[in-house]
């Protein structure tokens, strides 16, 4: 059963995907190879990440493997309801629609669980957090999962030294042609797609606020470079704040970099990040957005205890008006804005990421038996299968050792 927006939707959705699979050579080689070889065969997947097309790929990849695949998203503005209409339209179960209330979006993703999977596909947390709290019922056949997010990954560690996981998960965001790609180079274009669409203004000579160094802040300051923003970073971590400044960027506290500040862009995991006393001293006109999962960085409790009047300044953005008549935007409601304001990561960089995904699902498949209730990394060798497949995509190649070279490295 699906719940969706409307069906007749259907053949919109059927485009996109049809447009990015031109552009994911990578998962069409594997799903051609899983269609051979049906790894899953009568093996359950739940999965919940952000609903548009390229996540629609992954779901045939794995239906092709044998899978029987039930489909929600994890964030409510970025599902996109024709996608979701494409899928529920060719036979999956579908549950979500863009704007769910918070209750709605719980539902969605119980319903999406109800099929008692063997293995959870997770972006954030939630169907782990469902299964190992309010619903363990749902996880009673589960062998476990992956994550795709360093949030989740996140959640995931505090579970484990908590003693409270319960089940093996794989890190799919720890692996290598993950993280360097997906959070550098996805982030850092996507994340300035969804800004430039909502707000149809020049970055060049702003000053831009990155708060947040790791692999997305750091997309995410390399393009705003390219763009030609003034940069600024704030950090909580000494060697990232190094990092940062000698690559060039400007480096102070979000006390400090609040007052300079024309565009601020949060990407670090945390809550209120951007809070009440940086507001208070904030340029008027002022844009904030929020490029971690969670729409807790940029805090909105904040903003609405502050100001005087608030408004819907153009789609997707939201003026709060402050006592002294500034006024300060938000965008996409502190959501991720790369997908409630956007189509989210390029195909061609979820190519990668969607192919470790779904080699690291047969991988726990094949393996959960000898597995313990912990985070796993992503095998190595699924890291270099895909990296050789981009390359080969790509129309690249790479030297290899000779046998003399492969003695003198090994030391003998």
């Amino acid at each position: 059963m699906s719940n969706i927006k409307n069906i007749a939707l259907a053949p919109s959705g059927r485009q996109k995907i049809e447009w990015v699979t031109k552009n994911m050579p990578i998962l069409a080689q594997i799903e051609g190879e899983f269609a051979k070889t049906r790894p899953l065969d009568g093996i359950r997947i739940a999965l919940s990440i952000h609903l548009e097309a390229k996540t629609a790929r992954l779901a045939y990849a794995l239906r092709a493997a044998g899978a029987e695949v039930s489909v929600t998203g994890c964030n409510v503005l970025s599902t996109q309801d024709d996608v979701a209409a494409a899928l529920a339209a060719d036979g999956f179960s579908v549950n979500g629609f863009h704007g769910a209330s918070d209750e709605e979006y719980m539902q969605h993703l119980i319903n999406t669980l109800e099929i008692k999977p063997h293995i959870i596909i997770d972006d954030g947390g939630d169907l782990l957090d469902i299964v190992s709290g309010a619903r363990p019922d749902l996880g009673e056949f589960l062998w476990g999962g992956c994550e795709e997010t360093t949030t989740g990954i996140a959640r995931i560690r505090a579970r484990e030294r908590a003693g409270e996981l319960k089940f093996p998960m794989i890190a799919v965001n720890d692996a290598d042609c993950k993280h360097l790609f997906d959070n550098r180079y996805g982030t850092g274009q996507s994340t300035w797609d969804g800004i430039n669409r909502t707000t149809n203004l020049i970055v060049a000579g702003k000053t831009v606020v990155v708060a947040g160094y790791g692999w997305c802040g750091k997309g995410i300051a390399m393009r705003a470079k390219g763009f030609g923003a003034n940069v600024v970073v704030t950090e909580i971590d000494a060697v990232k704040a190094l990092e940062a400044h000698m690559d060039g960027f400007a480096v102070a506290p979000m006390a400090v970099a609040a007052a300079v500040g024309d565009v601020f862009v949060t990407a670090t995991g945390c809550e209120n990040v951007i809070r009440r006393e940086h507001f208070k001293i904030m340029k008027n006109g002022a844009v904030l957005c929020n490029a971690g999962h969670f729409d807790v960085e940029v805090s909105k409790a904040d903003l609405e205890s502050l100001s005087v009047d608030i408004t819907s300044a153009r789609n997707n953005i939201t003026g709060y008006k402050m006592p002294d008549g500034r006024e300060l935007y938000l965008l996409a409601e502190g959501r991720l804005v790369n997908l409630a304001a956007g189509d989210g990561h390029p195909a061609e960089i979820m190519d990668m990421s969607f192919a470790i995904q779904a080699l690291s699902v047969v991988f726990l498949a094949q393996n959960h038996e000898g597995m313990k209730p912990k985070l796993y990394n992503v095998p190595r060798e699924i890291d270099d299968y895909v990296a050789r497949l981009k390359l080969a995509a790509t129309g690249l190649s790479i030297d290899t050792l000779t046998a003399e070279q492969e003695r003198y490295l090994s030391g003998e």
